[in-house]
């Protein structure tokens, strides 16, 4: 089958579209042939991460396509069922943190860049009825991080207010798209006047640009939760745009691991911090009832054939994107 296959070299020069080994399920397991495959910013730490002297793997944590075979213990009538992957294997119920050995497909096993994936039949759900394809297949990975950080995490709800810096992401595109339709008033900031206007036309309530004073921006106006991916560039400034009491919750640092925060400001501010990734099975269950209740569809920047990847890939790196990036696998 063809797949996008990291072997041989470590980083983006390790990237390779070629053939490999089709494969079959297992006891308890599924075949879903990938009609859609949606990118991740793991994607890009994956070429870091896995290197060249480990076993060749298929990349990709987002998909959705057709069961066309079932392992032992399976019913072979899951057969030609339309679904979606939640990427998450080994988290099965809420809980503070996920368990020992919890793992995401695309690392450290193959992932859904590829014709074919197999997965345990408990990690495929039916397509909600109202995603296409493309939606469909790119909606699992940045939807479950969403939705955890935000309802189970920094418990969001009807009139508080939410700063989400760096809207464009997939993550953060959700991120706007759930708090909005939580009831929360979102305030969203960006160098780009492009995000911006897009955010606007998301339902955001207020836009700022990065580059400006925030405080000045906000005029005195303070935040009940910050959501925080970006790190080291913001994440001081997200501090100061919080009310006494407020969270600041975070799960990625795209712009650097390490801050330094003023520890006395933070505790006579009475302040929560949080930390966050992905989600369990539950949740996962909990976001697709969500999304169909509230007609929530992701926001796609493009879609790629998988020989386009290095386009793809390229645009993610740089940030270009508004939401999320999709392969068609033909």
């Amino acid at each position: 089958m063809k797949a996008l296959v990291h072997s041989d070299k470590d980083g983006f020069a390790g990237l390779l579209y070629r053939e490999i080994e089709e494969v079959k399920p297992g006891p308890g397991e599924v075949r879903v042939r990938i009609k859609i495959a949606g990118m991740n910013h793991r994607d890009l730490f994956v070429l870091t991460r896995h290197k060249a002297t480990d076993a060749p793997l298929i990349i990709g944590s987002d998909g959705a396509g057709i069961i066309d075979a079932v392992g032992e213990g399976v019913d072979v009538d899951q057969i030609g069922a339309e679904v979606i992957i939640n990427p998450g294997l080994g988290w099965k119920e809420k809980s503070d943190a996920p368990p020992a050995g919890f793992e995401i497909v695309g690392l450290p096993f193959h992932g859904t860049f590829a014709e074919y994936i197999v997965v345990p039949v408990e990690n495929v759900y039916p397509k909600p009825s109202h995603l296409n394809w493309e939606e469909a297949g790119v909606l699992s990975l940045a939807a479950l991080t969403a939705y955890r950080v935000l309802f189970t995490r920094a418990k969001v709800s009807h009139n508080m207010k939410v700063l989400i810096p760096g809207i464009g992401s997939g993550v953060a595109t959700f991120l706007l798209q759930f708090a909005k339709a939580a009831g929360a008033t979102v305030y969203v900031t960006s160098r780009s006047e492009e995000k911006r206007q897009k955010a606007m036309e998301l339902g955001a309530d207020f836009t700022i640009d990065s580059s400006a004073d925030w405080d000045e921006a906000l005029n005195g106006e303070k935040m009940d939760v910050v959501i925080e991916c970006v790190g080291a560039a913001t994440f001081n400034k997200s501090l100061k745009q919080l009310r006494q009491g407020g969270t600041i919750a975070t799960f990625g640092a795209s712009a650097g691991d390490e801050v330094t925060i003023n520890l006395r400001d933070f505790f006579y501010g009475q302040l929560n911090m949080l930390g966050s990734t992905m989600g369990s099975a539950e949740e996962y269950k909990e976001m697709l009832e969500f999304i169909e209740v509230h007609q929530i569809k992701p926001v796609i920047d493009g879609i790629y054939s998988l020989d386009q990847f290095g386009q793809a890939f390229n645009r993610l790196e740089e940030a270009k994107q508004i939401g999320k990036i999709g392969f068609i696998i033909e």
